[in-house]
């Protein structure tokens, strides 16, 4: 990378500066003894997002079109300027945290037009005793289906009233936070996009079944995917990077069975957008 501190966004779902907030300070001091990094929270407690209404306006018309005033949109735009971002969050009930899902809600539109190829991602979830391994994975799925490169992750054990933490689960935790932030880093400095895995490959096919035959049923959907140049004939992913063939075999596979199944519906429905 160019000779200037690494952009690290911090998304805090936590409403404390608890397990999860201290848990992220100790990445940062850990980067901080190994690179100039300029480290920013953004604390979801206090930023404000509304609920999401479920009305489709971003998925049919485009992010710009919603109804809601919030601010979602200067959140995006901080995932863009910064080099890695890291998702953090205790677990409740097996989930991330309702400040959390806010947020990934109010940025739904992103799975359908993915657009973080450039950042790296860090996972980190908190949890007393179960729900860490659940909610990595789930974390894991958006922020790749995002676009970011999922370059570390790791789940803390923490207590929220049961006292302090037994001496090896102390040490259990500094061992995993070592080891993630010395992931996130070598990630970062890198720079450039990694081999997509066999799920970044068909989240591509997959998603662009639905992008292509729907058309003007879906009009910001196919504007976005035809101006990245996504639905070109032999496109194989969303960035100029190697892709294992098998994978890409299997992605084509899936996609073709996607797209049959789309233009049954459609005919089922009334006709496809090329009957029209």
């Amino acid at each position: 990378m160019e000779n200037r501190p690494l952009k690290v966004l911090v998304i805090m779902g936590s409403p404390r500066r608890a397990n999860t907030y201290h848990a992220a300070e100790r990445i940062r001091e850990i980067l901080q003894e190994n690179a100039p990094v300029d480290w920013e929270y953004v604390t979801l407690q206090d930023v404000n997002l509304e609920q999401c209404r479920g009305c489709y306006t971003c998925f049919e018309r485009g992010e710009e079109h919603c109804p809601i005033k919030d601010d979602s949109a200067l959140l995006e735009e901080k995932m863009h300027d910064a080099d890695g971002v890291i998702f953090a969050t205790p677990v409740y009930g097996f989930q991330v945290s309702g400040l959390m899902k806010v947020f990934i809600d109010r940025h739904s539109y992103i799975f359908h037009r993915p657009r973080f190829f450039r950042q790296k991602a860090l996972l980190l979830t908190s949890a007393g005793v179960m729900g860490n391994k659940d909610v990595l994975e789930y974390l894991d799925a958006v922020a790749r289906i995002w676009g970011f490169e999922d370059a570390a992750r790791a789940g803390i054990t923490s207590h929220a009233t049961m006292g302090p933490l037994p001496a090896y689960r102390v040490r259990e935790n500094e061992e995993k936070l070592q080891a993630v932030a010395g992931a996130f880093l070598a990630a970062l400095r890198m720079g450039t996009r990694s081999k997509p895995g066999f799920f970044d490959v068909m989240a591509f096919h997959i998603g662009r079944a639905p992008c292509d035959e729907l058309g003007e049923r879906s009009p910001a959907d196919h504007a976005y995917w035809t101006e990245q140049g996504w639905l070109q004939k032999g496109r194989r992913y969303f960035v100029d990077v190697p892709v294992n063939p098998v994978y890409h075999a299997l992605g084509t596979l899936a996609e073709w069975y996607m797209r049959r199944q789309i233009r049954k519906d459609l005919r089922e429905i009334g006709g496809s957008d090329a009957e029209r």
